[in-house]
């Protein structure tokens, strides 16, 4: 099921809507028009842990990654 990212030309305002089928009716949920663009959506390709820390290290011996810890076994 895609997000889709709009902006409503009568309010302005951006909003997102799941759409599962091409003759959805879609409308603003800030004003209800159905007069509004489709936008491109950016895809964020940064994952973040739990802790907020990065999770792109997961597996390379980060505690986590089924790699004993940096310098105890030889795999960090």
């Amino acid at each position: 099921m895609p997000i889709y990212e709009y902006v409503c030309e009568e309010c302005h305002s951006p909003f997102e809507k799941i759409v599962l089928s091409k003759t959805e009716s879609i409308s603003c949920p800030k004003c209800g028009s159905d007069r509004h663009t489709m936008q491109f959506s950016v895809v964020n390709t940064s994952v973040k842990g739990g802790d907020g820390g990065s999770m792109s290290g997961f597996g390379t011996g980060s505690g986590g990654g089924g790699c004993c810890n940096p310098g105890g076994c030889g795999c960090g």
